[in-house]
């Protein structure tokens, strides 16, 4: 099977945010390449080498972010690439260095690619009792833990990432039992279903891209709980008529900022708003405009770039 291998040419800061956009269109993996780890592995003698060009510890600040898509979806999701990298750039390129965000590509031959980006993933503990398994992988649970498995054809949200393990934190320490929850912005579901998983009475999972919906719908019957959850494809809540005890939204700060007007009419009064996808510069805009809406900060979260907040209504 042949891929359009997708590289973004960006900085360490702007990694996660390419690596975002690009999990919108790829199922079949996105990696980020940053001289910065290599620099580590040496400094913490995590690795050693016998040998190792002097030029592949010199830190140029440049990560390159890859994306492997068919060939087929490549005329119709390159133009869209594009727009949301420009689109990035306009919103964030005075808060932090994105690099060129040069775009090339080239086509592969997927079929090792799949299995190598497979062994990758390892079991991700997260918080007190959730644990992120890849389905292909056999693990052993402990008593108390949750474990919560996602395909090897996930969208975006593994727990790797630091705006979703965050989230999970904060769940598990909100979350009551029998909670209804609303998880906007869904990607894999791995919210919602970790959510049902931990106690939650149901999850209402949303997202406005397709590959995202069909891989939560997927993971919620890999999990046992599809019938504690609904998956809809729509805009943010759309006219959806959930009021939840627990709301999270894992997405970025502008998005969160224009869905806040929403929100308000599906978070019961008491009920916890936990909002993620917030970096540095953003933070103090999203604490207001929650405010104005009826949300009263508790919380607030933080793992390298990003932010993440917990509200009352």
């Amino acid at each position: 099977m042949k891929f359009t291998e997708v590289t973004v040419h960006t900085t360490s800061e702007g990694s996660e945010l390419v690596a975002d956009i690009l999990w919108r269109y790829s199922n079949y993996g996105v990696a980020i390449s940053d001289v910065k780890d290599v620099i580590a592995l040496q400094r913490d003698k995590v690795m050693y080498w016998d040998y190792m060009d002097e030029e592949l510890t010199r830190d140029t600040g440049e990560a390159l972010v890859k994306a492997f898509i068919t060939v087929e979806d490549t005329p119709a999701y390159m133009p869209q690439i594009r727009a949301d990298i420009d689109e990035m750039r306009e919103n964030c390129g005075g808060c932090m260095p994105l690099g060129s965000l040069e775009i090339t590509t080239r086509t592969v031959e997927g079929d090792d690619w799949i299995e190598i980006w497979r062994k990758h993933f390892r079991p991700i503990h997260i918080g007190g009792r959730v644990v992120v398994v890849p389905e292909w992988i056999k693990y052993e649970k402990q008593p108390e833990e949750v474990t919560v498995l996602l395909d090897s054809n996930m969208a975006f949200g593994t727990g790797e990432h630091e705006t979703t393990s965050m989230c999970l934190e904060l769940l598990q320490e909100y979350l009551t039992p029998q909670s209804v929850c609303l998880d906007v912005g869904c990607g894999s579901g791995i919210l919602g279903i970790s959510a049902v998983l931990l106690g939650a009475k149901s999850a209402y999972l949303t997202d406005i891209d397709p590959v995202a919906t069909d891989s939560a719908a997927h993971n919620c019957k890999l999990n046992g709980v599809a019938d504690k959850c609904t998956v809809k494809r729509t805009d943010l809540i759309g006219e959806s008529e959930i009021v939840a005890d627990i709301a999270l939204a894992n997405i970025t700060a502008d998005v969160l900022c224009r869905l806040a007007p929403t929100l308000p009419a599906h978070v019961r009064e008491g009920g916890t708003l936990i909002l993620s996808g917030i970096i540095k510069e953003k933070l103090s805009g999203v604490l207001q405009t929650f405010a104005a809406v009826g949300f009263e900060h508790i919380k607030t979260v933080n793992k390298g770039e990003w932010y993440a907040c917990a509200f009352k209504k």
